[in-house]
């Protein structure tokens, strides 16, 4: 397909402004020993073992590191006030008045993005606390708890597709297909449709990155718009002729009077599709192979059945989902008593705080019986705090419960692979044998 000039033209400065700039300036940063510039280039290419090492290195600098990017910070404390302070705000990442902000407003594109407006990560108050009243109404916890029986009935009928004693990969036949099949009931989605949401969501994954080579860059951008067009057509079947489902119940939902814009409604089924997919996914495979890993632990859940809660919870904590989140201060501040000039990105890094010693005893042992593993911040804090926790909670449990009581040993092969991407952390692969014995 060709586009008009204007549209290559700005797809290119759309790259070099939110990628190839970033990914040259933090290689430079990580080659002269900048802290954050090592922090980044090992998400994307570094072993856990590095990776929570340097979060270790930087959290040893004090609660608030200053670095030629902006802020870092890794304590369970600053984490949960830098996620709370009214001055350090989402969906920004450059500073306002500046000429790359300019830039890329003048590049940008009309087409649903997870971390841009008006999703609900990118929005603050008052639109976001008039947006999340009207979501909230439906994603309640009665919701979540009526879904936890289909839930059931879904991962048995998958388990029952796990080939015994033979190789497979349990993240294309299990991982992937739990959550999607969850997300698509919840968002109206048609059996025949789900293949087709897979994809999509699979191509967009890495659109919460920043530093985006070119090639990938197009996909992404390609895949966002594909779901786009797609999304707009669900989004009128439901209006005429609406189900039971979480998505129809939004689509009529009103907060004194008012609705949910066209635009608000894609971006929050985006949003729920991008969240509640791709994140579950990486729960699951990273509890699979932290458990297949460690029999002592998963000989504790075979005696205490009721621990599993407890055991998801320490998966979040140790290999969490999500390693971070960016934002912006838009007012000068302080963060765990640091002042912290206007318009300096701050990077949020849950997987730092989820290994704070001050809160976690013994924070690099895998333990599901922890008393405190709930006070992990994976799924945030404050108002941006997920929406989809006890989904996700839900689904984790649900879907590792009935996988180990099916084989309760499940031998990893070589060729686990992790994703390549940034800020989601998970399987894209995880060979293995299930047994049905141990």
């Amino acid at each position: 397909m060709q586009f008009p000039p204007t549209r290559q033209v700005k797809q290119v400065v759309r790259w070099g402004a939110n990628h190839a700039l970033p990914r040259t300036a933090v290689a430079l940063g990580a080659r002269r020993g900048d802290l954050q510039g090592r922090l980044v280039a090992t998400m994307a290419g570094g072993t856990s073992a590095e990776l929570f090492a340097l979060l270790d290195d930087i959290r040893a600098q004090g609660p608030v590191l200053t670095s030629r990017f902006g802020r870092v910070v890794t304590s369970h404390e600053a984490v949960r006030e830098a996620l709370a302070n009214p001055d350090v705000e989402a969906g920004r990442f450059v500073a306002a008045d500046t000429l790359l902000a300019k830039v890329g407003a003048w590049s940008e594109i009309e087409v649903l993005h997870p971390v841009r407006p008006p999703s609900l990560l990118a929005v603050e108050p008052p639109q976001h606390t008039r947006y999340r009243k009207l979501v909230t109404k439906v994603f309640t916890a009665r919701a979540v708890a009526q879904l936890q029986e289909r839930t059931q009935q879904i991962a048995d009928e998958l388990v029952g597709t796990i080939p015994a004693d033979e190789p497979a990969d349990l993240i294309a036949r299990y991982c992937a297909l739990l959550p999607v099949t969850v997300i698509c009931e919840i968002l109206g989605i048609p059996p025949a449709e789900r293949h087709r949401v897979l994809e999509l969501g699979e191509a967009a994954a890495p659109s919460l990155d920043v530093g985006l080579p070119w090639g990938e860059f197009r996909r992404v951008e390609s895949a966002l718009g594909t779901f786009d067009q797609w999304l707009s057509g669900h989004l009128d079947r439901l209006r005429a002729d609406p189900g039971e489902d979480l998505l129809s119940q939004l689509v009529t939902a009103q907060e004194d009077g008012t609705g949910l814009t066209d635009k608000e409604l894609k971006s929050t089924a985006g949003l729920v599709l991008a969240a509640g997919f791709e994140t579950t996914v990486n729960l699951l495979g990273n509890g699979i192979a932290l458990l297949s890993a460690d029999r002592d632990q998963l000989a504790l859940l075979r005696e205490r059945p009721d621990a599993w809660g407890n055991a998801v919870n320490e998966i979040l904590r140790y290999d969490p989902p999500v390693l971070l989140t960016g934002r912006m201060t838009v007012r000068p501040t302080t963060i765990a008593g640091t002042a912290v000039p206007a318009g300096r990105l701050v990077s949020v890094v849950l997987a730092g705080a989820n290994r704070d010693p001050e809160v976690f005893a013994d924070p690099h042992t895998f333990d599901v019986t922890r008393e405190n593993a709930r006070d992990h911040l994976s799924f945030g804090a404050g108002r941006h705090y997920c929406l989809g926790a006890s989904l996700a909670r839900m689904e984790g449990e649900v879907g590792l419960r009935t996988l180990f009581e099916r084989f309760p040993a499940i031998e990893l092969r070589a060729g686990a692979r992790r994703r390549p991407t940034r800020i989601l952390r998970g399987y894209g692969t995880l060979p293995a044998v299930a047994r049905t014995h141990l």
